[in-house]
């Protein structure tokens, strides 16, 4: 049987290039923190969002990562919006008050090595253990990037060096 290529939904125009470029770049940190995965619809928290209206989108936890793509774009383009833009911790609650699994989610680092904010800035949900709803965000990247990716041999959606998410 043929390998199904990922399926990917891009914002931006140069959104693919700067995902690459930072999902590689995060793979030069020292070490990875492994990230459990869980099936959404065990472990899905029915918490409505305050951003997921009825006109907006919704956590579909029956759904594919590509049916949930529209709420994890909303989220991610609602912190992007607010002063908290470069908190990766803001990202994670979010997308959890939304309803997607904190136990899912992986988290790059806000600052780098010397004290700096990252200029790119990733975080993701595993679904199903098959796929990842990926997004980046950041200075380099310009307006956020949200895609459905296939998840890792290794059960990750990053590749490299994630921070624990012990909130």
């Amino acid at each position: 049987m043929p390998r199904r290529l990922p399926a990917v939904r891009l914002r931006g125009a140069t959104g693919a290039v700067i995902l690459i470029a930072g999902l590689t770049l995060a793979g030069c940190a020292p070490e990875a923190t492994e990230t459990p995965t869980t099936s959404p619809s065990a472990s899905v928290e029915s918490t409505p969002s305050a951003s997921a209206t009825p006109e907006g989108p919704l956590l579909q936890p029956d759904g594919s990562a590509e049916d949930n793509l529209p709420i994890f774009s909303a989220v991610t383009e609602q912190v992007w919006a607010s002063e908290n833009r470069t908190s990766g911790r803001a990202y994670v609650d979010a997308l959890v008050a939304a309803g997607f699994d904190r136990n899912a989610m992986q988290v790059t680092q806000d600052l780098t090595t010397v004290g700096n904010p990252v200029e790119s800035l990733q975080f993701s949900v595993s679904w199903a253990g098959e796929e990842c709803l990926v997004g980046q965000v950041g200075p380099s990247t310009g307006e956020p990037v949200t895609v459905v990716v296939d998840q890792l041999a290794e059960g990750r959606c990053l590749v490299g060096n994630t921070r624990p998410i012990d909130w």
